[in-house]
């Protein structure tokens, strides 16, 4: 995937959901089966952006000529303020970056162990093994905690995964543990250096009062980041009018984005887009990689 410019690609890209996961991390749907969804929204472009890797890209690409929607090759960045769990959005990477392949890859690898320890401690209460959670994990994804979630799930323990997720698997039960992840300033920077576009994730899911201070934003614009996703369906319409003042504020752009996960959560697939004139300015920006065009 050549860089591109926005005048080869922005003008014929409309709205677009940019916050969509695969198998490849948490989702539910092949990188493929992603495309075929957006069409039967109506969407014109969306952004694979899973965890930590760029692992469907390919698959993806090879969908967009018989679907007819665009792609924005991407990715969802972890990384973490002290005790607090902080995603970035990274378009238009190049996935073959040094810098930015080591720190992802030390993520999944913690990510990995972290996954384990906790089934340890879960199995300790539950029945529950870790070849219960392998059997939920596409091949090749990063296995997280949904994958846990839908073992338990699978195992009689939960409903559905957003109840193993409200019940043993919240932290006031004890089984969770953190996994390795560099501070958001280091991973905007880490973006940048990769060619590519950040944008902070659902900067107000956790409420008002978690919302990025002014002064942290400040080191995170001048390192870098183009923009907040104020339009997602898990931000707390509380924090929005604050979201909205800082990204005035900083001369941030505003994103939209469903952060779809297949039956992984109630999001609908285009429920929140981005405007075509912001996903331009993304393509113009982005270096790394182009989108792959119908």
């Amino acid at each position: 995937m050549a860089p591109s410019s926005a005048s080869e690609h922005g003008s014929v890209i409309g709205d677009a959901d940019l916050h969509v996961h695969s198998t490849v991390s948490d989702g539910t749907g092949a990188p493929a089966d992603l495309l075929v969804e957006a069409a039967e929204a109506g969407l014109s472009a969306i952004a694979l952006t899973d965890h930590d890797s760029t692992a469907g890209w390919a698959e993806a690409a090879a969908a967009v000529p018989a679907t007819g929607v665009a792609l924005i090759p991407g990715m969802e960045l972890s990384t973490r303020e002290q005790y607090t769990s902080v995603h970035v959005l990274a378009y238009l990477i190049d996935p073959f970056d040094e810098g930015l392949l080591a720190e992802t890859t030390r993520i999944r690898e913690s990510r990995l162990t972290r996954a384990e320890e906790i089934v340890r401690r879960i199995s300790r209460d539950y029945p529950l093994t870790w070849d219960d959670v392998l059997a939920q994990t596409a091949i090749g994804a990063t296995v997280g905690r949904p994958h846990i979630a839908d073992a338990l799930v699978a195992r009689g323990h939960a409903n559905t995964r957003s109840a193993a997720f409200a019940g043993i698997l919240h932290p006031r039960h004890g089984y969770a543990r953190p996994h390795y992840a560099p501070d958001p300033l280091t991973g905007v920077r880490l973006i940048r250096a990769a060619g590519g576009v950040p944008v902070l994730a659902h900067p107000g899911a956790r409420g008002e009062e978690y919302v990025v201070s002014p002064p942290r934003l400040r080191q995170l614009v001048d390192a870098g980041l183009f923009g907040l996703e104020i339009d997602h369906p898990e931000n707390d319409p509380a924090s929005k009018p604050r979201l909205h003042a800082l990204a005035r504020e900083f001369g941030l752009a505003v994103t939209g984005s469903s952060d779809y996960h297949g039956t992984g959560k109630p999001n609908r697939l285009g429920e929140e887009r981005t405007r075509a004139d912001v996903v331009a300015r993304i393509i113009a920006e982005g270096t790394g990689s182009a989108p792959v065009l119908p």
